[in-house]
């Protein structure tokens, strides 16, 4: 081990040394050059410093190894007859490997036992079951540049996560894509079925993000919790919003210990934010910059514990310290607590304990996050927070989409009609659905369709959404049928068939509709989006994209010569 920590010093040296004479010979004061070298001293002076974070835990590792394995031989001492070699018929029960090895560790006899998880968590003993993910979907990324942990419970109706998920992964470019890691933390230790559900959805709706390792799912097992009912009530809080805020730090702990060795920085996201493009290349690069390393919390956003960054070899502080206060006070009290302890002097007024923290607490302007949702996940309680630093939010997106005729049967509100949506100069926004409406795209002429997305809700409201409605398309085949039940062909079998011949290919969860078009469906006549059962929300379709299947020569020309006929 000392061998390993000399041999760190001397290529930190080396490569520092390396540096300076590489800056002496530069002819000129070319500060561009100047700069870049800083900033990669930087991000190498960060990754040493997480690397040896990594390697003093193994080192603890080894120490509670030992002394485990201390106790061990102690008791086997005390349980076996004694024939003057110490541990008597160990001799002939155990190989000599293993005499050696437990001789060799019996060197510690301290009185002194360090504090562990198990004082602040003392329902963990026997129990290690409860420091292991119940369910991972997972690549195993690791040595990234920032994990970006997103902890989410089910909510009531509504729920933000893909809207999250869609923002932060196409705010990302191919290359922060490759140093990036995305950790969506389902909080349901006792519903394994819907974090079931949650993975089979990241697998459908995300599945380039969680084949390459960029997004991954964990949920924590039961046994990391304590019984809710057992802890104090505090601050004036009613039972309820005790037990919801005493589980929220837990999975804030949870999910901070597991992440903390993925990669060199750690941000943390809630499951109802969206995100600026670029954002992970501005948190790294104002990270880089920092004049000194003393910093401890980077903050991309104004509002409770969103967009806040960092090192992760200062996780284990401050996992720590929401452990040993968990029961006490919500998540952001405590890290203003951390903030506090770490720099604020008792005899000072508040104005200077303010401009210590802010030397440690470093904000960057303008946002890179905004906070969309309106449910909190503390059910009944309703949050309409917003940060003005953000700036103004896109309400849909445009897209190119092939010609056609596009209708409604929902009333629609104001200039929000769905012809201006689907051009792209809008979103659609309508009044509450009934049974049977639809929203009806009538393709000229017919198109091959390879795959669609639909996207409801935007920013500013985010629960006007589609529910319980299913994406139709009608072959061009079926147009003209004959007299008598329409029965698929061959090629169509695997989409079930409405009375009227569309078949279905797709429905909205969470606020998205996405789907592949089988090559054997052929050339589509129409799509339609059509209503189920009713609904209690006013609906926007902020994103309508149709994208056609690119036709050979040798098709287009058959198409040709049967068109006629």
């Amino acid at each position: 081990m000392r061998v390993y920590k000399k041999n760190v010093a001397l290529f930190a040296v080396v490569l520092f040394l390396v540096g300076v004479t590489w800056v002496a010979v530069l002819t000129g004061p070319d500060m561009s050059q100047e700069q870049l070298l800083e900033t990669r001293l930087s991000e190498l002076r960060d990754r040493l410093q997480f690397a040896n974070a990594l390697n003093q835990e193994r080192e603890n590792d080894i120490m509670a190894l030992r002394k485990q394995f201390h106790i061990l031989r102690k008791q086997l001492y005390n349980l076996l007859p004694h024939n003057g070699t110490g541990l008597g018929s160990v001799a002939t029960l155990l190989p000599l490997e293993v005499r050696q090895l437990l001789g060799n560790l019996s060197y510690s006899n301290s009185d002194i036992q360090p504090p562990s998880i198990f004082h602040v968590l003392p329902h963990l003993v026997g129990h290690p079951e409860g420091l292991q993910p119940a369910f991972k979907l997972s690549q195993d990324r690791v040595g990234v540049s920032i994990v970006i942990g997103i902890p989410t419970i089910k909510r009531d109706k509504v729920s933000y996560l893909h809207e999250t998920l869609r923002s932060v992964i196409d705010g990302l470019n191919e290359e922060e894509k490759e140093s990036t890691l995305i950790v969506v933390f389902v909080a349901e230790p006792l519903d394994i079925q819907y974090v079931l559900e949650q993975a089979s959805d990241l697998k459908k709706y995300f599945p380039a993000a969680v084949k390459s390792g960029l997004l991954e799912l964990i949920s924590p097992p039961a046994p990391f919790y304590p019984h809710f009912d057992s802890i104090k009530l505090s601050l004036g809080d009613p039972k309820e919003r005790v037990r919801w805020r005493t589980k929220q730090n837990l999975d804030y702990a949870f999910l901070m210990m597991y992440a903390r060795s993925r990669g060199t920085y750690y941000c943390q996201l809630e499951d109802d934010v969206i995100t600026k493009p670029g954002f992970a290349s501005v948190m790294k690069n104002f990270a880089l910059n920092q004049k000194t390393e003393d910093w401890f919390i980077l903050e991309f956003s104004l509002l409770g514990f969103i967009g806040k960054l960092f090192k992760s070899s200062d996780l284990p502080l401050v996992v720590e310290f929401f452990l040993m206060f968990y029961k006490d006070k919500p998540i952001d009290w405590l890290l203003e607590h951390l903030l506090y302890v770490k720099t604020c002097n008792p005899e000072k007024d508040a104005t200077h304990c303010e401009r210590m923290k802010s030397e440690i607490r470093i904000r960057y302007k303008p946002s890179l996050f905004q906070h969309i949702g309106l449910k909190s996940s503390l059910r009944g309680k309703v949050q309409k927070l917003k940060d003005r630093s953000f700036g103004k939010m896109a309400l849909h997106r445009a897209y190119n989409n092939p010609s056609a005729e596009v209708s409604t049967t929902l009333l629609v509100y104001q200039k929000y009609s769905i012809d201006r949506a689907y051009r792209g100069e809008t979103f659609f926004w309508g009044l509450l659905p009934h049974p049977d409406d639809t929203v009806n795209i009538k393709f000229q002429p017919p198109i091959e369709i390879e795959k669609f997305f639909l996207k409801s809700g935007n920013r500013e409201h985010p629960g006007d959404q589609f529910f319980n409605t299913t994406i139709e398309i009608l072959p061009l085949a079926h147009v003209d049928k004959q007299a008598g039940v329409l029965t698929n062909s061959d090629s169509q079998e695997d989409y079930q068939i409405t009375g009227d011949g569309y078949l279905i290919v797709g429905n909205f969860t969470g606020g998205v509709a996405y789907g592949i078009v089988s090559k054997n469906v052929g050339l589509v006549s129409q799509l339609r989006l059509h209503v189920q059962k009713e609904s209690q929300n006013w609906v926007v379709l902020s994103e309508i994209y149709i994208k056609p299947r690119a036709m050979s020569t040798s098709t287009s020309i058959t198409k040709k010569k049967v068109s006629p006929s």
